[in-house]
C-alpha cells in the first residue's frame, strides 16, 4: 500500500532524510520519499506489519508536524 501525509516544518534535504530515516527504521515501511519542496512524505508500507497511525508518530517522534 502506498500513501501520501503532508509534513509541515521540512526545509531542506537534511530534513527529508530525518523523515525517511525515522521511517525506514519502521518494520513494514518498505520505501520512504520526503519532499519539503512538496511539504509531504509518500510512504510504500505492509498494511499488515504498520498502521497510518504509527506512521504519522513516527513522523512527529523525527520532530515534525503532521496536520
Amino acid at each position: 500500500m502506498e500513501i501520501s501525509i503532508a509534513v509541515k516544518g521540512m526545509s531542506c534535504g537534511g530534513c527529508e532524510k530525518a523523515i525517511e530515516r525515522a521511517l525506514l527504521t519502521r518494520d513494514g515501511v518498505l520505501k520512504a520519499r520526503a519532499s519539503h519542496r512538496e511539504a509531504q512524505v509518500r510512504i510504500e508500507f505492509d498494511p499488515k506489519r504498520i498502521g497510518e497511525t504509527q506512521l504519522r508518530q513516527a513522523i512527529e517522534g523525527a520532530g515534525y508536524h503532521v496536520p
